[in-house]
């Protein structure tokens, strides 16, 4: 009974997911990126990473303070996932401290916009907007703090936008029986992503972003494939060793985090710190989804809803269809 309580919220998890599945990745909900780089005393170059939005130019746009004067023409290109906005303004003043650029539109959107000052004498300030804080006052140099509350924000962010991550966490949960196991096998998935997480971040290990994209699909199609085994009375890999199928996928998910992180950027003078803030975010986020899908199972646990049988077999072949789709999709941008 518990296993087919199990499997009805992964029901209820798929059918949100399958809104998603038209995307052309998973990440469909990756950060913007708003750059700002002084130029000469009163000139500034202003970069604006607009992400894909479900398949849409992102809604959100630029309104720069009013005494910015563009020079030129603006530009456009147009990215795989995203569509770079470039121009060049005047400040008059010369000095834009104090200055606020709003991201008009960003407050209907789920998405976070990181935003960083580069000076003419070296430094950097960074920032974040959201859809609670649609804009971004430029100040001065950040604190270490500050810093550690971006980063933090960030790796939240990604993990709970990181649909195919979540999904590989979930079929996990479904597999593994008892508490310890289940600790064990979610701590292995902890450390090995943050090991190549940091492995890439540094620039020791580097893998190109669309084979392990489709690789992160390919491994939620197999343990799909294991929960499908268990399911049927069958014993696999993944019931009997899970903690070692957690530590070799989350070695190729920890890939994937690098891949947003260094779209992103880190401050140069505060890598260690700014690296550890945003591995702590993700595991943070991945906390939170855990403790909502065992919240979810003892609630229904309370219930006494008859689930027909075949609730049992469906999540299995639902997650590893849209594994699957993603694979497919993914394999075509190579």
């Amino acid at each position: 009974m518990e296993k087919i309580i199990r499997h009805g919220i992964t029901i209820a998890l798929m059918i949100i997911q399958l809104g998603f599945a038209n995307s052309s990745l998973a990440h469909e909900l990756q950060p913007g990126l708003l750059e700002v780089r002084q130029l000469s005393s009163d000139r500034y170059a202003i970069s604006w990473r607009a992400p894909t939005y479900f398949n849409k130019p992102h809604p959100a746009k630029l309104q720069l303070p009013g005494d910015w004067q563009t020079i030129g023409k603006p530009s456009v290109q147009r990215l795989t996932n995203s569509n770079l906005h470039g121009r060049v303004v005047r400040v008059p003043s010369g000095d834009i401290k104090g200055s606020t650029i709003r991201l008009v539109g960003l407050e209907s959107t789920i998405t976070d916009v990181f935003a960083r000052v580069y000076w003419l004498d070296g430094s950097k300030t960074t920032a974040i907007a959201g859809p609670d804080q649609p804009y971004v006052t430029i100040l001065g140099q950040r604190t270490m703090w500050g810093v550690i509350a971006d980063y933090i924000v960030l790796g939240v962010d990604h993990i709970l936008s990181g649909f195919d991550h979540l999904t590989f966490v979930l079929v996990l949960l479904l597999i593994v029986v008892g508490w310890q196991k289940l600790l064990i096998t979610v701590t292995s998935f902890t450390v090995a992503h943050s090991i190549t997480l940091a492995a890439a971040t540094m620039g020791i290990l580097w893998v190109p972003g669309p084979p392990v994209e489709a690789v992160i699909a390919l491994s939620i199609m197999f343990v799909a494939g294991e929960l499908a085994k268990v399911n049927q009375g069958g014993v696999s890999l993944t019931s009997s060793y899970p903690w070692v199928v957690a530590f070799v996928f989350g070695l190729l998910h920890g890939f994937g985090f690098a891949g947003a992180l260094n779209d992103i950027g880190l401050p140069e003078n505060e890598i260690p710190i700014a690296l550890l803030s945003f591995n702590i975010g993700v595991e943070l986020g991945q906390l939170m989804f855990v403790a909502g899908v065992l919240t979810g199972i003892v609630l229904l646990k309370r219930t006494r809803i008859s689930w027909p049988d075949w609730c049992f077999h469906l999540p299995a072949y639902a997650i590893g269809s849209i594994a699957a789709f993603w694979l497919i999709q993914r394999i075509s941008l190579f």
